[in-house]
């Protein structure tokens, strides 16, 4: 009898295979989704013998009967007569980047490569080059991306989306025992960093013993690592890490601070708290003995009790150290610690609700899930005043890019739209920056657009200088264009494009045109430091969804949390804008 562990990983390896032989996506997403369910379940093998798996979301009929015989014989034909027909290697083979199932079976069929080694081997004797289809470039490629994936293994990151989600059913889930007084996320989830290695959690309680066996009851949980008095690790079905910390009430505010982090941040605050006559450390804030701050000797054990100063939130902590509050998302020890000093931290940072409108949306016009109706009466529903339509333009002919034509009928859908909906309906593009850094669609297409987002989704190899020229070009441009997901990056698996930054957001800085902040999970750029670096030059910034999806439109709120570590105040960002200010900002021609 399998467990439902190792149910929800033969599914997901019956899903892999599936897409192997060409299966119909829809079909092969089904399997994820009934992995995950089958993973939440808590009461897996008496909805087995009972027949009730089909009440569970996200589990029909079929799958029903294949998780029952999972669990009651520990196999499956389908799964087994599909694992003989491939290597064992070959799901690792798909997790490749630059490889789908197309390509990995067409190179088991011309070199018998099955496994990752022996895709490295034939990438490196320059053999992967001569099956059709494939080439030197794609080759290098091939061994770019498994240099990341080592990468990745080493580290074991995961998406900033994936811990949070991981991270809020966790807190709700300890959040339902009535020893839990206060839970949250700590860390550098809670500071909004693009990638996370494991969860920090801090908790509030008189019963530690009471939150620590909740959590190993979590039904996520695959394995306990460790069990102690106030801390207990637990390894999730997913392969994260979590580490709970348990404290009494009054010292929740100075361990969530702790445990927030950065190391460099808290190194600073230790230095300030010694000058003002305090030791500041995982158990608190306590006050040193007469004639220690100035002896600067290093405080070691656990510090006096008695000498212990009452926190009652992170707010007071930074005012004890003569200090404005520093927001999570900037404690990275970039110049928060010394403005926090002089008084001039950004007391307006951006926020979700400032936010007024959905900007760089795409429909079914081009390579979106949704219509432009969908999309509109969504946005409506999140209290959006306005959405911008911005499809592919013609040089992204993969993602079913727009012509001049298609682009005009669009423009008439939207209109019959707009009678329908209240959410107001910008014309616009996600135009291909190209190779010279032109624009691929012409000015007189573009002077009848409400909004231009440029993007680079092509030749992103170019060394440093070409991609400099191209981009300076571009947005040296006299139309108002806003730099999308600006280099291009995936994150955990393409890493940026090379080009000179500041070069190009001086010739942003010195035409008409804004940058934006991306919130796909896989992009959220432009990073911090280069975001500070933009608005420092006065450039204008836009949040935006790159929705593909109705769903995706939540990437919103990953915006709001990029902007924020970038220092982004809310009279900086466009689309906290109403319509006709904002329409009138971006408008393309002036």
């Amino acid at each position: 009898m399998l467990d439902k562990f190792a149910i929800a990983r033969s599914l997901r390896e019956l899903g892999t295979l599936l897409e192997l032989e060409g299966e119909n996506p829809f079909k092969v997403r089904a399997y994820e989704n009934g992995a995950r369910a089958v993973e939440a379940l808590e009461d897996l093998g008496a909805r087995v013998e009972a027949g009730r798996l089909t009440e569970v979301p996200g589990i029909g009929e079929a799958l029903a009967k294949k998780i029952a015989e999972l669990h009651r014989t520990g196999r499956l034909e389908l799964l087994e007569r599909l694992r003989a027909k491939h290597p064992p290697g070959i799901l690792e083979l798909l997790q490749v980047p630059d490889l789908g199932p197309k390509k990995v079976a067409a190179l088991h069929a011309a070199l018998g490569i099955g496994t990752v080694a022996e895709l490295e081997a034939a990438c490196r004797d320059g053999r992967v080059r001569t099956v059709k289809g494939f080439g030197e470039k794609t080759e290098d490629r091939i061994l770019e991306g498994l240099g990341r994936m080592r990468a990745r293994a080493a580290e074991r990151q995961v998406l900033l989306v994936d811990a949070l989600a991981a991270g809020a059913a966790l807190l709700a889930h300890l959040r339902a025992d009535p020893a839990a007084e206060e839970v949250a996320l700590a860390g550098s989830t809670r500071r909004g960093k693009e990638t996370v290695g494991d969860l920090d959690v801090v908790a509030a309680s008189r019963d530690a013993a009471a939150l620590a066996a909740r959590l190993v009851a979590y039904p996520l949980v695959a394995r306990t690592i460790a069990r102690g008095g106030t801390k207990t690790s637990v390894e999730l079905a997913s392969g994260l890490q979590v580490d709970l910390r348990v404290v009494p009430p009054e010292d929740f505010a100075t361990l969530l601070h702790h445990f927030t982090g950065s190391k460099p941040h808290h190194v600073k605050l230790r230095g300030i708290a010694r000058e003002r006559g305090f030791t500041l450390s995982e158990w608190g804030l306590h006050r040193l003995p007469p004639g220690a701050a100035s002896a600067g000797a290093a405080q070691e054990g656990r510090p006096d009790p008695a000498a212990k100063v009452p926190i009652a939130s992170e707010a007071e902590l930074y005012a004890a150290l003569g200090l404005q509050p520093v927001p999570p998302e900037l404690r990275e020890d970039t110049g928060e610690i010394e403005a926090a000093r002089a008084g001039a931290l950004p007391v307006d940072l951006i926020r979700l609700e400032d936010v007024r409108g959905m900007v760089h949306c795409h429909t079914t016009w081009s390579d979106g899930r949704a219509s432009v109706e969908e999309m509109a009466r969504a946005a409506e529903a999140l209290g959006m005043e306005y959405l911008t339509i911005t499809d592919h333009s013609p040089t992204a002919s993969y993602a079913g890019g727009l012509d001049p034509d298609r682009l005009r009928r669009q423009w008439d859908e939207i209109a019959r739209v707009q009678e329908k909906v209240k959410v107001r309906l910008l014309r616009g593009t996600e135009s291909d920056i190209l190779e010279d850094g032109a624009l691929d669609f012409p000015d007189r297409i573009l002077e009848q657009l409400d909004v231009v987002v440029a993007s680079v989704h092509s030749r992103m190899k170019m060394d440093e200088d070409a991609m400099t020229r191209r981009l300076v070009r571009c947005m040296s441009l006299p139309v108002f264009k806003i730099w999308g997901h600006a280099l291009g990056r995936l994150l955990l698996d393409r890493p940026s494009f090379a080009c000179r930054v500041d070069e190009v957001l001086d010739a942003l800085a010195a035409s008409r045109g804004a940058v934006e902040v991306n919130g796909d999970p896989r992009r959220l750029e432009l990073e911090p430091r280069w975001l500070r670096a933009a608005t420092a030059r006065g450039i204008p910034v836009v949040l935006s969804v790159d929705a593909h999806s109705v769903q995706n439109l939540g990437f919103l709120g990953n915006a709001v949390t990029v902007a924020r570590r970038g220092w982004v105040r809310r009279g900086q960002v466009l689309n906290t804008r109403p319509v006709e200010e904002f329409r009138r900002a971006v408008r393309p021609v002036s």
